[in-house]
């Protein structure tokens, strides 16, 4: 276990509540059917990936590079491909309907997140040196 990835993982899912539950109850008047649906989505992969994050961050003894690298994968992939879709999908909101770079950021975050799903094929369980008959 690691205090940094729990306290990342910690703020990462309570934005992911927050942020669900600010969709849910606070946006439905303010944006179209379209909007809510992105929100949505953004909502959905924020959550999913936070689940394996926390088991990383709370996993004892076993400390493997590709599990950290899969965390800050997927923490990236939230950052880039949520992220964005939240923004995009409140931009007017915002005043922000004029930034252009926002869209081809979401793809980026898709892939980080295929990057790491696929990152865990790199992982081998530590070899126990006891064996049970």
């Amino acid at each position: 276990m690691t205090t940094r990835q729990v306290k990342i993982t910690a703020i990462t899912g309570a934005l992911a509540v927050a942020l669900g539950a600010f969709g849910a109850h606070s946006l439905k008047t303010l944006i179209d059917a379209a909007q809510m649906e992105t929100f949505r989505t953004a909502s959905l992969y924020h959550f999913i990936h936070v689940l394996p994050m926390v088991i990383i961050a709370l996993r004892r003894g076993e400390h493997h590079p590709a599990l950290d690298q899969s965390f800050y994968l997927w923490l990236a992939g939230i950052a880039c491909f949520s992220g964005s879709l939240y923004i995009l999908s409140i931009r007017f909101l915002l005043g922000l309907d004029q930034i252009p770079f926002l869209g081809p950021i979401t793809p980026v975050g898709g892939v980080l997140f295929i990057a790491g799903w696929l990152n865990l094929l790199r992982y081998k369980p530590a070899q126990h040196s006891h064996h049970q008959h």
